[in-house]
């Protein structure tokens, strides 16, 4: 028997994910799942001003050294990668939520 063919040379290379890395971030989507709604984030106003604030949150503790956020009991960059997904399907969605202002503390 000759082998087989599959055109997949132009597909995307999921393998290559981190598979125990994207667990994390699924942990942290469960929790705020749990403690707000599934897919919460989408429907926030000021998305995109929020979790640029919410990442620089996340990314300052672990900078200082604090690897576990307190409140969640998970990684603080896990909590950064979650962020920057939201952010990322606020980009690729176009959403109408988008703060175009100043960053500020909340």
């Amino acid at each position: 028997m000759s082998e087989g063919r599959k055109d997949d040379s132009e597909k995307r290379l999921w393998s290559l994910l981190d598979w125990e890395s994207i667990e994390e971030l699924v942990k942290v989507l469960e929790f705020g799942a749990k403690k707000y709604a599934p897919e919460n984030w989408k429907h926030l106003g000021n998305l995109k001003k929020r979790y640029i604030n919410s990442a620089f949150r996340h990314l300052t503790a672990y900078a200082k050294g604090e690897d576990i956020d307190v409140e969640s009991g998970l990684s603080h960059l896990a909590h950064l990668g979650c962020n920057v997904m939201f952010l990322l399907w606020e980009e690729r969605n176009g959403n109408s939520n988008k703060g175009t202002g100043e960053l500020s503390p909340t």
